[in-house]
């Protein structure tokens, strides 16, 4: 990297780039700690989701009542925009809407690890979730997809059809690429839901959405969970409850956290294609460290996903970049 470049980057930005690449590899990490834990207990997914949002409910309660402690000009600028009150019914939509789309999403998610492999079910999810977002946008909000996104998803849905059908049975189960397609789809719910209530500004505070969603998510699982069996049944109690810290602890809240602060300073193009890190760490770890086996038709599924979410983030850059030009040149009209 040039001294140029160092010099102009500003430090908020560079430091949300490290968050960012940080958060993604930690996210890599959750559906390796699922797998292990699902080969040396009987834990179910419904259960390790629910002890997700349980840990992760606590550690990010921490943070918040530490959060309080600082001086309310610095509260109120890590609560986002200062002095806005936003309505109840919306706050409960947002925080009910993403508490469902969360407990969807990372339910499906170890579901689908559990079904198909760390690899599979996380390149799916991954993959298919930027994609649905694009379409989903286009449906329910207007935006325009372009060449560039229409060429996207396309890629992605090929590449889905590649993993699936060109797999081998052993390696890729269609009922674990149909509940990664589901996690993914709870993820773009839960985005798009977000842009939605955000487009006039008030998006509300992402980090206290957070801890409201793990504890809708916890209400929510325990029943179902419980039904499944709440305690797991293992030889190695202490690995087990070592992998369930971790799970709380490192891809949920401190990566959320990073995430958050990252995404706040560096533009949403750039997010999508940092995030690329999480299936591909999870894809190294699930063939170095748990012997998954990666076929010639998985690993061209894989590359088809990856490259349709770098061409939309791509296109998002364009269409961000046309969209400033366009602001010039009328401020410069207004001036003349």
């Amino acid at each position: 990297m040039s001294n140029h470049v160092r010099t102009s980057m500003p430090a908020p930005v560079g430091r949300g780039l490290v968050y960012l690449i940080v958060a993604g590899i930690a996210w890599g990490t959750a559906g390796a700690a699922a797998s292990l834990v699902f080969r040396i207990s009987d834990l179910g997914a419904l259960a390790l989701s629910f002890w997700r949002c349980v840990g992760g409910l606590a550690l990010l309660l921490g943070v918040l009542a530490l959060r309080r402690g600082r001086p309310s000009g610095t509260a109120a600028r890590a609560a986002g925009t200062p002095g806005s009150v936003e309505p109840r019914r919306r706050k409960l939509l947002r925080v009910l809407g993403t508490g469902i789309g969360l407990t969807v999403f990372q339910s499906a998610y170890f579901a689908a690890v559990d079904a198909t492999g760390l690899a599979v079910g996380t390149v799916v999810t991954l993959g298919a979730g930027p994609v649905l977002i694009a379409v989903g946008a286009r449906l329910t909000m207007g935006e325009r997809l372009g060449r560039g996104g229409v060429a996207a998803v396309g890629g992605a849905l090929t590449g889905l059809v590649v993993l699936v059908f060109g797999g081998d049975a052993g390696t890729v189960r269609p009922a674990g690429v149909a509940l990664a397609v589901l996690s993914a789809t709870a993820y773009a719910g839960i985005t798009l839901l977000t842009r939605w209530l955000g487009r006039d500004g008030g998006g509300g505070d992402a980090l206290t959405t957070s801890t409201w969603a793990f504890a809708v998510g916890a209400v929510g699982l325990l029943p179902l969970a419980a039904a499944e069996g709440l305690m797991p049944h293992t030889a190695e109690p202490v690995q087990v409850l070592a992998l369930l810290a971790y799970v709380a602890a490192v891809p949920t809240a401190l990566a959320y956290a990073l995430y958050f602060a990252g995404a706040a300073v560096v533009r949403a193009a750039t997010v999508s294609v940092i995030m690329l890190l999480e299936p591909v760490s999870a894809a190294v770890i699930a063939v170095v460290l748990l012997d998954e086996r990666l076929t010639a038709a998985t690993v061209t599924g894989t590359l088809l996903l990856l490259a349709a979410v770098a061409g939309l983030a791509t296109a998002e850059t364009r269409v961000a970049a046309a969209r400033r030009r366009a602001t010039d040149g009328q401020a410069a009209e207004a001036l003349v």
